[in-house]
């Protein structure tokens, strides 16, 4: 998940003390190869080089004036996650090991989540107070220590509930259980953050003078969210964008793969458990019998609406189960598209990749069909906590015993 640097701004290491900080500008790196080349540093003096968490203050003392969230965007187990789409933004605290309390972490950086989580919801004294400025930054490539600069997080979301928003998760290494936090933010939408404010808030000064960001006046004082919505252009993707770059995500679908040969009518019933995961809102699903299908390996409803009053929509899903270096062409895709009644939606899931050819003619003809390929399916399985070979090998024996 490192982000080359490309045509974005590009501010160099000299310039970093004065500049403003741009969504989405990368921050150079020194060439001393040593600690003092870390861009963050001198773009927030007093927050330290090193760690996820970055505070000027103490969390232990309630005095934190700002705070810098870092991810490499790069951790299997820790799976860090900025969806452009709604501006959310998901971090995992730092007891990333087993022997710790939750909250008795050397930077003290899941006390911080914790305080400012509860002053969210409290008043807008409480949350002027006890919830600092947060800044996100992202690793901006495999080399050096350039950094990417992705925006001003306030904790929460609009959609979000209070369990949503900050949860306890519970994971185990070498059969030793231990807790840490997954916390959700927003992305304000601000695309610009001046110098002037930042040593303002370093300073002491009120987050609310100095030249405020206007969508941070916004939630402090009345705890509206005004997300950085950045819907995608980039709907043709490549067989590289499709399947995983590291090892560990390689290993993971080459597992399903093997989990499921010789019966790979059998992966139907994961593809849907995949989708689930992907739409939470799936409601009745049926896996259809391998010779009556009709080319549907799946039927089902997705529930819109309030509880009380919710309307479905049916789709039909087909699952392929290949290997990677076979692609869904034009012939797959068409079958389903055959199929699709009136004001139906199709889903294709798929352990490999999906032909230029197929997105382009789904895309052009307005074909309302989601394509899930190999990289969507490990990243969604991440998501839910299944970020190992191991775990994923777990969740396919309870899931389906059937096959083994």
């Amino acid at each position: 998940m490192s982000i080359a640097v490309g045509s974005e701004p590009h501010i160099p290491f000299r310039d970093l003390p004065d500049a403003d900080l741009v969504v989405d500008a990368v921050y150079a790196g020194g060439s001393q190869r040593n600690a003092g080349d870390d861009p963050i540093s001198k773009l927030i003096p007093g927050v330290g080089n090193q760690g996820g968490f970055r505070h000027r203050g103490s969390p232990a003392k309630g005095t934190v004036r700002l705070s810098v969230l870092y991810t490499t965007g790069g951790e299997i187990d820790w799976p860090d996650y900025l969806d452009l789409e709604t501006g959310t933004f998901t971090y995992y605290g730092d007891n990333r090991t087993p022997g710790r309390d939750l909250h008795d972490t050397p930077r003290s950086g899941n006390m911080l989540l914790r305080d400012a989580f509860a002053a969210s919801h409290g008043d807008p004294a409480e949350r002027g107070a006890g919830v600092p400025p947060f800044l996100l930054f992202q690793k901006a490539s495999t080399a050096g220590r350039a950094v990417r600069f992705r925006g001003l997080l306030a904790p929460g979301g609009p959609n979000l509930t209070s369990d949503d928003e900050l949860a306890a998760i519970w994971r185990s290494t070498a059969g030793h259980r231990f807790q840490n936090y997954r916390a959700r933010f927003t992305v304000l939408d601000e695309a610009r953050i001046s110098r002037s404010w930042i040593q303002h808030v370093l300073a002491g000064g009120d987050t609310l003078e100095g030249d405020c960001p206007a969508a941070w006046r916004d939630w402090v004082e009345r705890r509206t969210y005004r997300p950085l919505l950045a819907p995608s252009t980039t709907v043709i993707r490549s067989k590289k964008e499709q399947l995983p770059e590291d090892s560990e995500g390689q290993k993971i679908l080459a597992l399903i793969r093997e989990y499921f040969r010789g019966r790979e009518h059998a992966f139907e019933a994961c593809a849907v458990a995949i989708w689930r995961l992907l739409a939470p809102r799936t409601g009745v699903c049926d896996v259809t019998r391998p010779s009556r299908d009709g080319g549907r390996d799946a039927v089902g409803e997705y529930i819109l609406g309030p509880p009380a009053n919710t309307i479905s929509i049916d789709f039909a899903l087909e699952a392929k189960c290949y290997d990677p270096t076979n692609a869904v062409g034009v012939k797959e895709a068409s079958r389903l598209i055959s199929r699709l009644r009136h004001r139906n939606f199709g889903v294709l899931v798929t352990t490999s990749y999906f032909h230029k050819q197929v997105q382009e003619e789904i895309r052009e003809d307005g074909h309302p069909i989601s394509l899930v390929c190999g990289r969507d399916i490990v990243d969604v399985l991440r998501q839910h906590g299944r970020t190992t070979p191991h775990s994923v090998q777990q969740w396919l024996n309870q899931s389906f015993p059937d096959v083994s």
